[in-house]
């Protein structure tokens, strides 16, 4: 990322939430690149998450509505179906409707970020590069 890129902080914009019924949170982690979804999914188990990882739009379909995570992490540039046309897709689905569909992705420009991942139902917004804690912090605070 260049040096002068704009560091958004992690937020959420809806009212969603989650309730974990005594079950430990369940976190899709969703990127093209798959040593970063890893990477990721690894450093989320350590934070007493259970976390599996899709590798693309089309995996995160398949494995959310199957799953059923408590929160999605969604990366927004994939190839074949990106994470708009993920994130509508399992908004349409009754099993992933209410599901916490948090973006997760390079994207920096604030005006653009907030705008185009509200207008497709992202419940919040955290900017790769960000410290881990942060994200976590986020995931965090959909929790009731």
């Amino acid at each position: 990322m260049p040096s002068n890129a704009i560091k958004i902080a992690p937020h959420a914009w809806t009212r969603r939430s989650f309730d974990l019924g005594g079950m430990p949170l369940r976190l899709l982690v969703v990127d093209d690149n798959q040593n970063a979804a890893e990477a990721m999914a690894s450093y989320l188990s350590f934070q007493s998450m259970e976390c599996r990882v899709a590798f693309g739009g089309l995996a995160a379909i398949a494995i959310g509505t199957h799953w059923a995570p408590h929160v999605i992490l969604m990366d927004i540039s994939m190839p074949k179906c990106n994470g708009y046309e993920a994130t509508f897709a399992l908004r349409q689905d009754q099993r992933t409707c209410g599901t916490v569909i948090v973006a997760f992705t390079a994207l920096n420009d604030a005006g653009d970020v907030h705008k185009h991942l509200v207008d497709h139902s992202f419940d919040g917004y955290s900017q790769k590069g960000q410290p881990p804690s942060k994200l976590v912090a986020l995931v965090m605070s959909f929790l009731h």
